[in-house]
C-alpha cells in the first residue's frame, strides 16, 4: 500500500514538473517566435531600404555619367570656340596688315605720280627715259662683272709674278675674310675638293689651314680652280689628323 501511495506521488510530481516544464518551454518559444518576427520585420525593412538606396545610387550614377558627358561636350565647345576666335582674330590680322601694305602702295603710287607730274616730261618720254636707265644699269652691272674678273686676273698674275721674283721666301695670299668647307675627300691620294673657287678669290698654289671645332687637323695647297669650287692637296707633315667632309678652311697666309 505504501508503495503505491509513493507510486503515485511520484507520478503526480512527475506531471507537474512536465507541466511546469512545459510552461516555461511555451514561454521560451513564444519568446523566440516573437523575437524571430521582430528580426524579419527589420530584415525586410532593411532590405527595403537597401532596394531604395540601390535605385537611388543607381540613378545618381546615371545622372553623374550624363553630367559627365555634358561637360566634355561643353569643353570640346569651347575648345572650338577658342580655336575659331583665334582664326577670326589671325584673319583680321592679315586683313589689317594687307590693309596697311596696300596703304603704303597706294601712298607710293600717289608720290610717284606726284613726282611724274612735277618733272614735266610727257608720258612717251618717260618711258624711254626708264628705258635707258635700265640699259645703263645693265651696262654698269657688266662692267662691275668685268671689273671682277680683271680684278681676279690681276691678282692671279700678280701672284705669278711675284712667285716668279722670289721662288725662295714667295707665299701666295688669299682674302682675309675667306672662308670654306671640305666637301669630297679621298684619303688615298690626299686630296680633297673645297666648295670656294675663283669667285671667291682662291688662287692656285694657296695654302689653306683645316679645322675643325677650333683645332688644326691639316694644311692643303690649291692646285686646281673652277668657278665656285676647287681641288687642294694635303701638305705632307701637316696631316695632324684624319680630314672629313665639312671640315672648315681659312686661308693660311691671309691678305692684310
Amino acid at each position: 500500500m505504501l508503495t503505491r501511495i509513493f507510486l503515485i506521488v511520484a507520478i503526480v510530481a512527475a506531471l507537474a514538473a512536465g507541466v511546469l516544464n512545459f510552461v516555461v518551454v511555451k514561454d521560451k518559444i513564444t519568446a523566440l517566435t516573437t523575437d524571430r518576427n521582430t528580426q524579419r520585420d527589420g530584415w525586410t525593412a532593411t532590405k527595403g531600404e537597401l532596394d531604395k538606396t540601390q535605385k537611388n545610387l543607381a540613378r545618381t550614377q546615371s545622372q553623374l555619367t550624363q553630367t559627365q558627358h555634358d561637360l566634355a561636350d561643353a569643353q570640346a565647345a569651347e575648345k572650338k570656340a577658342e580655336a575659331d576666335e583665334t582664326v577670326q582674330i589671325q584673319k583680321v590680322n592679315d586683313l589689317s596688315s594687307k590693309l596697311t601694305s596696300m596703304t603704303q602702295e597706294r601712298d607710293s603710287v600717289q608720290n610717284d605720280l606726284s613726282a611724274y607730274k612735277n618733272t614735266g616730261e610727257t608720258p612717251d618720254q618717260v618711258l624711254k627715259l626708264v628705258g635707258q636707265i635700265k640699259q645703263d644699269k645693265a651696262a654698269m652691272d657688266a662692267i662691275t662683272d668685268e671689273k671682277k674678273i680683271l680684278t681676279r686676273t690681276v691678282a692671279r698674275l700678280q701672284s705669278q709674278l711675284n712667285e716668279l721674283i722670289d721662288t725662295t721666301n714667295y707665299v701666295v695670299t688669299l682674302p682675309s675674310g675667306l672662308k670654306g668647307r671640305v666637301v669630297v675627300v679621298d684619303p688615298k691620294w690626299d686630296f680633297v675638293v673645297l666648295n670656294i673657287g675663283e669667285d671667291q678669290g682662291v688662287l692656285e698654289d694657296g695654302e689653306l689651314l683645316v679645322n675643325r671645332d677650333g683645332k688644326l687637323v691639316a694644311k692643303v695647297i690649291v692646285r686646281s680652280i673652277e668657278k665656285d669650287r676647287c681641288i687642294a692637296n694635303i701638305v705632307p707633315g701637316w696631316k695632324l689628323g684624319e680630314v672629313i667632309e665639312g671640315d672648315e678652311v681659312i686661308p693660311a697666309y691671309p691678305a692684310s
